[in-house]
């Protein structure tokens, strides 16, 4: 089962990504916020692609009321999804925000 220490791993591994609390959550930041804690066992990431993956796979994929009017971010519940599937997400939001090294 994917874990924080599985998400804090794969984020620690690419270029220039540091990690820090973010509404008392751990967070990890390429030039933006790229993956924050969002409650145990549920991850926040940017994505082009909210719509396709909650309407496909909407018991990984979700988002709540809060994440509305935001329309790269999902909710990712780390129980669901394997572990490249996740690698391949964090990656695409490591690139949305802004990070520059190569993946």
């Amino acid at each position: 089962m994917i874990n924080e220490e599985d998400v804090r791993r794969i984020c620690l591994a690419l270029p220039g990504v540091t990690e820090r609390r973010s509404w008392n959550q751990p967070a990890w930041f390429a030039k933006t916020l790229m993956a924050r804690i969002w409650e145990e066992g549920v991850l926040t990431v940017k994505t082009e692609e909210r719509e396709a993956l909650a309407g496909t796979n909407p018991d990984i994929y979700f988002w709540s009321p809060h994440h509305e009017r935001s329309p790269r971010l999902v909710l990712v519940r780390l129980s669901r999804i394997g572990l490249d599937e996740l690698s391949e997400l964090l990656e695409e939001s490591y690139l949305l925000a802004g990070g520059r090294g190569r993946v």
